[in-house]
Order: C-alpha cells, then structure tokens, then sequence
C-alpha cells in the first residue's frame, strides 16, 4: 500500500516477521502497562490489535479554516494554543478553555475556543504553544465559536507527523491509558513489512471485489490512500466476517439434515380430539404452522423449526399440538421454559389441558430436584411417576441432566429460547437417534438478525391473533398523574375487572431511585381498599406462589402486585388493567412481553405506563408502545432504537460477536454471504472438493469463538 512506505517507517520496527496468532506479550516493543490497557479492550494478541478496527476516520489531508459559522456536522480542524485559563462556578465545579489559533492566520481569521467541564486531566495534557487536533461541533456561545468536549490530539513533534496526519487518520474505540496516538502507533508499526503472517484471504471467488486479500483490506481499513478504498477494504472485511458466521451457520444446519433421525408422527386422532375439545377455533396461522411442524415430524431427519409469533398469538396452543402428535407416535416430549415460574406455569396450562386426554404430564425443575428423586418425577397432586411412564415432561434446564433420563425422547420444545444458551439448547438434542426440535419465542425480531441468530432453523411465523383477543389501549402518563390514574382503576375495578401493577424491582435500593413491589403494596392497599390486593415476586416460596396465581385466576384477588414474574406465562382474561410503575426502567420487548398478559379476553383493556417527569430519555421508547401493538414492528423499532448490539447475545446466539459488521447497515452484504455459503454446502456438502476445504478450518475457527463466548 503506498500510504505506508519505507520512507514513512518507524526506524525502531523490528525485521523479524510475526504470526498473528502470537499473544503480545512476545513483542517486546509494548510497553507493560500498555498491554494491561489493550486487555481492557479485549486485545491479546496480533490478530486481535490488527482487527482492532476504526469506529470511523478523519480527513487531516488538508485542515479547513476555522468556521465562522455554527454547525451541526463535527469537523476536524488543526491549531496552536495560544492561550488557556480555568474558571470555577457553583462552588466545585470548573470549566477549562484552551483557545486555538489556525495556522497561517490573518486578520479577519477568527480563534476556535476549546472547553471542558469538570475533565481535570484535560488542563494537565494542554499547554500554551502546543499544536492541537480537535474534532467536534463548533458552536456560537455570545460572539465566540466553541467546541464542547472535543476528541483531541497534541502533535508533539513532526517525526511521527506521517502517522497520524496528513492523511486519513483512523479513530478507534480506546480506554483509559491507550490514546489514540499510542494504539494508532502499535498498528501502523505491525503494518510495516515485513508484514505479519497468517492473514489469508478466505472469501470465495463469488464474493472478491478485485483482487484485494485480506492482507491489503486490513491495511486499508486502518490507513487507506483515499476513501474508496477505505469504502473497499471494509466492504471486503464485513463480507468476510459475515461469510465466516454463514459458513458456520450452513454447516449447523447440514449437520442437522444428515444426522440419522426417526419420524415422530402418529395419526393425528389424539391431536384432533384435543382441537374439538377447545372452546375457540383455531386460526389460519396456527394452522397453517401445524401443517408446517406436522410434515417435519413426520420425516425421517430432525426437525430444527423456530416458531415465532406475537405476544398472545397462541404459540403454546401449537406446541401442544405438536407434542401430541409425538406422544401419539409412542415417543416422549419435552417441555423446556428459562424459569421454574414459567415451567410450572407451563405445566398448569399442560394439565388442564391434556388430562382429560389421558396424556401423562409431569413437572421437572431444580428446585424439585431433591423432591422427585433421580428416577421419578412429579405429576398431578403430586404423585411421583417413574420417567418411562411419562409421556411429556415440563421443565427449566434441569431437563439437560443425567438424573432425567429420557426412555423414548422424540421432540423437544424450548420456549423463550433467547434465554437460553447455545451449548444448554445443544445438550438435550444431541442424542442418537435426534429428537425433533421447535423453539419459540415471543419476542420477533428483523428479518437480517432471522438469517443470522436462527440461520440453522426452519422459520414458522404466527401472523394472526385469536379473534376473540380484546383491544389494549397503551397511554404514558408522568407519575404526577397517579390520583387521575387510581379513580380510573377504581372505575374498572367496580366493573368487575382485575388489574395487575408492575415493578422493575422487588425490595428498594439505595443506588436506584425507582419503586419496589414490597415496598409499595401496603399503600395499594389501602389506595385500593375494598378490592383484595396480593404480592407476587419470584422470592416468594412456589407452592405459595402458585396459590396466589390461583386465587387471581379464580377471580378472588381483585390486584397483583408483581414484580416482572408475570412476563411471560400468566393468562386470565379478565385481568385487562395493567399500570407498569417507572415504565422507563424497563426494555422495548419486556414491556411488550408485560402489555401481552391483558387483552386475552374480550374485553377492552388497558396498559398504562407511568414514569417519571425526569426519565426523558425514555420517551421515545415508550411513545412506540402507544403506537402500536404489533410485536413485529415493536421489534423494528427496538432495533432502530438500540441497534443490533444488544440484540444479538453471543450466548444466546451461539455465534461470535461482530468487529466490523452491522446487522442492520449491512444487511444486503449479509445476504450476498449467506447465499454464498448455502451454494457451497449444496454442492458440496461435506466441503471435500480442493478449492473448499480451506474452508473447513474458517468453521472451527468460528465455533471455537463461539463456545470461548459462551463460556
């Protein structure tokens, strides 16, 4: 690359060539302190600082004059300090100006001012006659323009000047005692030749751009001649990263299809007998993804089928289904929730269900564990089974373990599988021969994060809800309005209606400034006297809990005070008032998962949300749930809101964690690498032609980082 030329190199590189495997530790050019910093970010070896990638680059090829005018765009402007001074105001805190002179100033040339507010390191780095580096907004204050906290670098001699100006300069994700002159240093000298071994290029013919290798994208990435190819080197390191988790993706899913399997599929008159004994139709969409799960289970491979739909769309009505046609087979189902409050829930729903049918339903959760025994089980009134008696088995992940041994195991159902992690999920399914496997779960998200957490499964979509489903009004209401709120639950609550009220927290915290169940539930109490109130949280003992749950079903608690335990799970349908207490505290989806626990009547019911006059960052999240009900746009907005950061879990996905790749920027690149990868695995599905096996050791690579993720 002609940006780093022999004429720009560090006398002080060294001429031996380094693998990118090698931990840093064996380059003795770092600085101990320094690698304790780069550990901070994650960085430990020479593939992982050369991957180390820019959040973005400034253009220091030319520096533009000092604005005259405001604006909303930052720029990176490049000046002498010619003066500095420190003022206090409110008694502690201070305000340190640095005002910068251009170069080459003239009289109608106008100073920048550079201010900090209470960074007392900042006065310490910037002194009078330095040259300084700013990058910021530059805005009018009175008559003066001024930066605010700008990102800034001292040019403390010309010698490095070729490194880190006169070019288009790389900025990258830094901490405390790495500066950005330090962490750009380290790479532009790894980048010299000779230059580090094992940096092969493993895209496929169908997706290089050119000629570039990997070697030149990652140069390029970090110090690019122009902005094309820095455009180029980054779309070549997106598609490889995003070929590399298609890769492992597609090999998942042949695995899958090869493996030997059995067909857990009996007749169908037990599954109909259970529909006609339902006092609702069915609707197209459930269905239809009946139809779907049935032609799995009766094929002769495993099935891997994700069911995703709204909250209250009916997906445990279908699981049934699908686990009665496996018990139909002669084969045993298992039943796994996240929580032990969602498993025994699960297991109520089962049993009032299914025991009219003559299906053996037994509950298996940790905290049982002791209770039934290694080779027995509880069912109902608590009659113990033996496990080969058992037909479906409920339960969290204690179903993953030796003390429940499966006689005839034939589909395994998770639900709210985004809480669970990869390597629990693979546990219960690798047996020989392989179950049928159906995740689910209530929480959709976009099409692009489908392809890549779920990539290895088939894709079920209940896009209907039951026509017998109540409207739900959503409102935000600031906490000053809680008298106007209390007459309107008052008002419901004589109509004969049950009201549920949220809290984020159990007990109050000293660090948190947010209400707690316990500690509120006194004063709805008597806010609420006549009507019977009850407190629910998950520290509250299960056969308790259970009791409550039972008498707020049965109608005879008017109120319940509950902590988050109620997300998922809880169906009456006479609850229609929900009142969700520093609604701000909580998630997108959670809030969504919470509002799903009304409207499952037809009544009209009612999700208000209260938060604070000071919690406006929450406005635009909540202001969606005022919008809409659809759980698939909230999704998109949750995903426009947060990005796919905190969506996509490395646990809960199994897959390793993106550097350079952005789910939702980059969707189209995605695309392009996941039909690249499925071509190769059809044509050559056990990767034995020459020009793939280079492949196979990308799959490793990438599961390696997976379980290294996990763990």
């Amino acid at each position: 690359m002609n940006g780093i030329n022999s004429a720009n190199r560090s006398p002080q590189v060294a001429a031996r060539s380094v693998e990118i495997s090698q931990p840093l530790e064996e380059l003795s050019w770092i600085p101990r302190p320094k690698l304790l910093a780069l550990r901070r970010l994650g960085i430990q070896t020479i593939e992982d600082l050369l991957t180390h990638f820019p959040r973005r680059h400034e253009d220091r090829t030319e520096f533009p004059h000092f604005p005259r005018e405001e604006s909303d765009s930052p720029i990176c402007l490049c000046g002498e300090v010619i003066k500095t001074s420190l003022r206090r105001f409110g008694g502690w805190k201070k305000i340190f100006e640095a005002t910068l002179q251009e170069s080459e100033a003239n009289a109608l040339s106008e100073p920048l001012v550079c201010r900090w507010f209470n960074l007392h390191y900042v006065q310490k780095m910037i002194v009078t006659g330095q040259r300084l580096v700013v990058f910021g907004k530059p805005r009018l204050r009175g008559k003066r323009i001024c930066m605010d906290h700008p990102e800034f670098e001292v040019i403390e001699n010309d010698e490095e000047i070729s490194i880190h100006f006169r070019r288009i300069t790389p900025i990258y994700p830094a901490t405390e005692g790495l500066s950005q002159r330090v962490l750009r240093s380290m790479i532009y000298r790894l980048l010299n030749d000779p230059a580090p071994a094992g940096l092969e290029t493993l895209l496929p013919d169908a997706l290089m751009n050119g000629d570039m290798t990997r070697a030149a994208a990652i140069r390029a990435i970090h110090f690019p001649d122009d902005w094309q190819q820095r455009d180029s080197a980054r779309e070549h390191l997106v598609l490889s990263e995003f070929f590399a988790t298609q890769m492992l993706i597609a090999s998942r899913r042949t695995d899958s299809s090869i493996r030997i399997g059995q067909s857990h599929c009996g007749s169908g008159e037990l599954f109909d007998k259970f529909v006609k004994s339902l006092p609702f139709e069915l609707t197209g969409a459930q269905e239809k993804v009946i139809a779907e799960i049935r032609r799995d289970l009766a094929a002769g491979h495993p099935m891997n089928r994700l069911l995703q739909g709204d909250v209250g769309s009916g997906k445990t009505l279908v699981a049934i289904a699908a686990m009665l046609l496996a018990v139909e087979a002669g084969y045993q189902s298992a039943f796994m929730a996240p929580t032990q409050i969602l498993a025994e829930q699960h297991y109520d729903v089962l049993r009032r269900w299914l025991d009219p049918l003559g299906v053996r339903v037994a509950l298996r959760t940790g905290a049982r564990q002791e209770e039934s025994g290694p080779l027995s089980l509880f069912g109902p009134a608590q009659v113990p089974f033996r496990v080969h008696q058992l037909q479906i088995i409920v339960g969290t992940h204690a179903l993953l373990y030796e003390s429940v041994s499966f006689s005839n195991l034939g589909l395994v159902v998770i639900d709210e599988q985004h809480k669970f992690g990869v390597a629990q999920r693979a546990r219960l399914a690798m047996r020989e021969p392989a179950p049928d496997m159906l995740v689910m779960t209530a929480t959709p998200i976009p099409r692009t994060l489908t392809m890549t957490i779920y990539g290895d499964l088939d894709v079920s979509t209940i896009d209907e809800m039951p026509r017998n489903r109540g409207k739900i009004v959503t409102a935000v209401r600031d906490d000053s309005k809680l008298p106007e709120v209390l007459t309107f639950l008052r008002t419901e609550l004589e109509r004969g209606r049950q009201l549920y009220v949220i809290y984020p927290l159990i007990d109050e915290s000293e660090k948190l400034d947010v209400k707690a169940a316990t500690a509120e539930y006194q004063l709805w109490r008597e806010r609420l006297r006549p009507f019977r109130c009850e407190l629910l949280h998950g520290r509250i003992a299960p056969v308790e809990k259970h009791q409550i749950m039972e008498g707020f079903r049965r109608g005879e608690t008017n109120v319940l005070i509950s902590t988050t335990v109620l997300e998922v799970g809880v169906d009456v349908p006479n609850a229609s008032v929900m009142l969700i207490e520093n609604a701000e505290r909580f998630g997108l989806a959670q809030l969504h998962q919470l509002r799903g626990r009304i409207g499952r009547g037809e009544h009209k019911s009612y999700c208000i949300l209260l938060t604070s006059t000071q919690a406006k960052e929450g406005s635009a999240k909540l202001a969606v749930l005022e919008r809409t009900g659809n759980g698939f746009e909230v999704a998109e907005a949750d995903w426009e809101l947060r990005g796919p950061g905190d969506l996509l879990g490395t646990a809960q996905s199994g897959l390793p964690a993106l550097k350079i790749g952005n789910l939702k920027t980059d969707a189209d690149l995605m695309r392009h690498a996941r039909a690249a990868a499925i071509s190769i695995f059809e044509a050559d599905p056990r990767l034995e032609w020459p020009e793939n096996q280079r492949f196979r050791s990308l799959i490793v690579e990438q599961q390696g980082r997976t379980f290294s993720n996990v763990s």
